[in-house]
């Protein structure tokens, strides 16, 4: 089956997005070598070039790819809960399993703050996840589960404890650390339903 042009772009492109997905979640962006990606999926580096301006515009397309795929993952396994209250429980509870996945854990939480900017990576994450939390936390509000109050800082609040509990859980061996972390995530979650 011959491809036309733009299905050997869009072929070029997602095999350097996979490459290069793969290269940053096992080395981290600073030991990647762009030519190095090109060259593991066959193109030249200025193929590479058409379809991403650098090795930063490459790292960036696979933030947004990561990011809008845990934020569908975390959106989904909530979405199969018909409570609001478990939800958020199990929404919250997705997001922390996959700081395991090497992906998550170095690419978004590690490396995309640092080589983006704090300001970038922040405006993709509100794009990509915080979103969920906002509207999880406004539906729980309106329906009197959790108090009335501001839930634009409240959600960020908790996405930076989830982000950070993220990070602890990767870095941390043994099996019962994520447990523990859904305990404690339980604890602190408990403090905002108004009737626990």
């Amino acid at each position: 089956m011959v491809l036309t042009r733009a299905e050997q772009r869009a072929a070029t492109r997602r095999a350097l997005l996979a490459e290069g997905r793969r290269r940053f979640a096992e080395d981290g962006y600073h030991d990647v070598v762009f030519a190095e990606v090109a060259h593991a999926v066959g193109v030249t580096k200025g193929a590479a070039y058409h379809h991403f301006d650098s090795k930063a515009g490459l790292f960036r397309a696979v933030v947004a790819e990561v990011q809008q795929e845990l934020g569908e993952r975390v959106a989904a396994t909530a979405d199969r809960q018909d409570d609001l209250w478990e939800r958020l429980r199990a929404g919250c509870r997705a997001f922390l399993a996959a700081g395991a996945d090497p992906a998550v854990r170095r690419i978004l939480l590690v490396d995309a703050p640092t080589v983006l900017g704090w300001q970038e990576w922040r405006a993709m994450d509100d794009a990509a996840s915080v979103r969920h939390l906002v509207d999880a936390l406004a539906d729980l509000v309106d329906a009197g589960v959790v108090a009335e109050q501001p839930v634009e800082p409240l959600a960020r609040l908790l996405s930076g404890a989830l982000n950070e509990a993220a990070l602890w859980l990767a870095e941390t061996p043994g099996r019962d650390a994520l447990a523990q972390t859904e305990q404690a995530l339980d604890r602190l979650l408990a403090g905002l339903h108004v009737s626990r």
